[in-house]
């Protein structure tokens, strides 16, 4: 489990690798409406977020996907993303088996219309799970703005596993 964590990290890496090295901030930043009301910053900072509450919530015992830092510079710049994408892999690398099975709480609003918060049983490799498939879903859109803006990324970028083992059968 902890390796997949660390190909769904590498893959952000590498789409933020390929910004800084073709010094393009522009595509990273860039809101294309109307077809998109988010950047792809946005998105790899919403990413990151929910691994930052993961990592807050193990030690705390609550985690809470809530918390976000929305206009953070890790939106602007590709490389302090780049950095958080680090940091968080190393957190992966530091977990030991044990870890997965650490009872912890969920803490997450659960209405549109009014603040209302869940709280419910969970472990860290439950949450591990989630993080990854939410990640991948973001991975997903950032794909999608970058086809608008002709910028190449590899074919397995933004690629559910599932769907993944369903292409290879096909």
């Amino acid at each position: 489990m902890l390796t997949s964590q660390l190909e769904i990290i590498k893959q952000g890496q590498d789409y933020l690798n390929t910004l800084i090295i073709k010094n393009n901030n522009e595509n990273y930043c860039e809101v294309i409406s109307p077809l998109f009301i988010s950047s792809a910053g946005a998105h790899m900072r919403h990413i990151i977020d929910h691994y930052l509450a993961l990592i807050a919530g193990l030690q705390t015992g609550t985690v809470d996907y809530d918390v976000r830092h929305r206009n953070a510079k890790v939106e602007q710049e590709p490389q302090l993303a780049l950095d958080k994408l680090a940091q968080i892999s190393y957190w992966l690398k530091s977990l030991a088996g044990n870890d997965l099975t650490r009872v912890l709480t969920l803490s997450t609003e659960i209405s549109v219309h009014e603040q209302k918060v869940q709280s419910v049983p969970t472990s860290l490799a439950r949450e591990l799970v989630f993080t990854g498939s939410h990640a991948v879903h973001h991975y997903a859109m950032i794909a999608q703005i970058a086809q608008q803006q002709k910028m190449a990324l590899p074919s397995h970028f933004g690629i559910a596993p599932a769907t993944a083992t369903y292409l290879r059968k096909a």
